[in-house]
């Protein structure tokens, strides 16, 4: 009986790791869109370079045309995740084509960076657990507030 379930533990076993070694052939594209300079975020808003470093180490990387797919991009199926988040990522927020941006959306979206940094919902936890650099500091998060807040009246309401 012992001998029976070795067997069958060693046949699901073998398959598992045949069908993770299959997924690896579909790999996910990681070639980024086109990222004009005259169209980004930061060259438009003229941040400080603290700003800039803040932005750039926490935000950039899922909603930007700038991403830097990390090594774990290579394996499936946590790269089709990880493509995923920041394809969504950038459908919500691309710093990347602000300029296409009405004034009215984009004061939405510096609203909503507001609050997702006041909230401490961005960035993720799940992307500051690798990327340690990417996690704000209490001051981090109030520098960036005040800097989001000082670009006057926030719009409410969708403008997506």
């Amino acid at each position: 009986m012992k001998s029976i379930l070795d067997t069958m533990k060693k046949k699901i076993g073998i398959a598992v790791l045949a069908i993770i070694i299959i997924l690896q052939f579909f790999r996910i594209d990681k070639v980024n869109p086109e990222a004009v300079l005259a169209n980004d975020f930061i060259v438009n808003t003229n941040p400080d370079e603290k700003t800039i470093k803040l932005l750039k180490s926490a935000c950039y990387d899922c909603h930007s045309n700038t991403t830097e797919y990390p090594w774990y991009s290579n394996i499936a199926p946590v790269s089709w995740w990880l493509k995923d988040h920041i394809d969504e990522a950038r459908g919500h927020l691309n710093f990347s084509e602000w300029t296409s941006y009405d004034k009215k959306k984009q004061l939405h979206k510096l609203h909503e960076c507001y609050e997702e940094v006041e909230h401490g919902e961005m960035p993720l936890e799940s992307y500051t657990w690798i990327h340690s650099e990417a996690k704000l500091s209490h001051e981090d998060r109030e520098h960036l507030e005040h800097w989001f807040k000082s670009f006057g009246t926030f719009v409410d309401g969708d403008g997506d």
